[in-house]
């Protein structure tokens, strides 16, 4: 590996399933194995601060209104707040099935949870004293991202919800039914995914201007939020994350799932991770790849830029893509790549 990654000591010890970064070098890891994990990244190899258990295994965590404060989601159901600072856990919400996503907005001091019960829990946390509200999705989400202004929600029957967040805050801090409160919330934006097969994860782009997302059959599509058909006629999809096999072998084009999808906050370039552990850097404007990193020993499960786009976290996991299980312990690790000044700047349009 390069000389400017460096992989965290004491990694999860079960399938990586979240990286979020904070507004410092703070790294929030979700895991399988029931555990929040907080590192400080600053050093190489990082330092453990901090776990936090939890009754059943964490599919999503986020940082709140400061680095002091995180929330988390998983297969207990529970929507919780976690104080970093001193442990303490609070339960905000609870679903009716697993909480797939969490995402924070720190605009409007928003909380919003992602459930396989088909539903949106809408929090607001800085309100302890405020009643959730629920949104009801016509089918199961898969994955959130938001903006400034924008929430989107990814779900099964390759259906897109795009929420304007401004609305959302106020429709929920007006409403004050018993729970579940629920919330006759209309999306701003109803669309149906470029993609042909399972969306595997979403993210926006920093600018406010659109977003990305991927599928199960190693594709990327790009699409942009402004609803003109000028705007609308950029929209692509590429393939990527597959890989050919030998001649002898058939010369076969096997076919990766996309993992994972982050925005770098600065230059609005994106990295993807797939099933073939491969991490790469993309121009999503000039539609051109910048790189390619050397592979990991193990699917990519996840992925975070830091929020001046420094570095970037790698989460691996076994994805048992090839077919066989039982790799032996080892695989679940968490890489922190440094990028060079220019290493995922745009190279601008052909």
């Amino acid at each position: 590996m390069s000389s400017a990654q460096t992989e965290l000591l004491n990694p999860p010890t079960d399938a990586v399933s979240a990286l979020k970064y904070g507004t410092s070098s703070k790294l929030l890891v979700a895991s399988w194995d029931k555990n929040v994990y907080l590192y400080d990244t600053s050093t190489p190899g990082g330092q453990l601060l901090q776990t936090f258990e939890h009754r059943a295994p964490v599919l999503d965590v986020c940082f709140g209104a400061s680095d002091d404060e995180a929330f988390s989601a998983g297969l207990d159901w529970d929507v919780k707040k976690i104080d970093l600072s001193t442990g303490d856990q609070t339960t905000l919400s609870t679903h009716t099935a697993g909480v797939r996503s969490i995402v924070y907005s720190p605009q409007h001091s928003l909380l919003i949870s992602a459930s396989w019960d088909s539903t949106l829990h809408i929090h607001h946390p800085s309100q302890p004293s405020h009643l959730y509200s629920t949104i009801r999705l016509p089918s199961k989400p898969f994955s959130l991202s938001l903006t400034a202004t924008k929430l989107v929600v990814a779900m099964s029957s390759r259906t897109l919800h795009i929420y304007d967040l401004k609305s959302l805050s106020i429709l929920s801090s007006q409403s004050s039914q018993p729970s579940p409160n629920m919330l006759d919330a209309e999306p701003w934006q109803r669309r149906e995914s470029s993609l042909k097969f399972m969306t595997r994860a979403v993210a926006c782009m920093p600018n406010d201007a659109g977003y990305a997302s991927c599928s199960i059959e190693g594709r990327v599509a790009v699409e942009w939020f402004d609803p003109s058909p000028t705007s609308q006629a950029r929209k692509y999809a590429f393939k990527c994350h597959r890989q050919t096999t030998a001649p002898e072998e058939g010369g076969v084009d096997v076919v990766y799932p996309v993992n994972a999808l982050a925005f770098h906050p600065v230059h609005g370039t994106f990295a993807s991770g797939g099933g073939d552990g491969v991490v790469a850097l993309w121009d999503g404007v000039a539609k051109r790849r910048l790189r390619q990193y050397q592979k990991y020993p193990a699917s990519v499960a996840a992925l975070a830029f830091s929020g001046d786009g420094k570095f970037l976290a790698v989460g691996v996991s076994p994805g048992f893509e090839d077919g066989t299980e039982g790799e032996g312990e080892g695989v679940v690790k968490v890489f922190i790549r440094e990028l060079g000044e220019t290493e995922a700047k745009g190279k601008g349009a052909k």
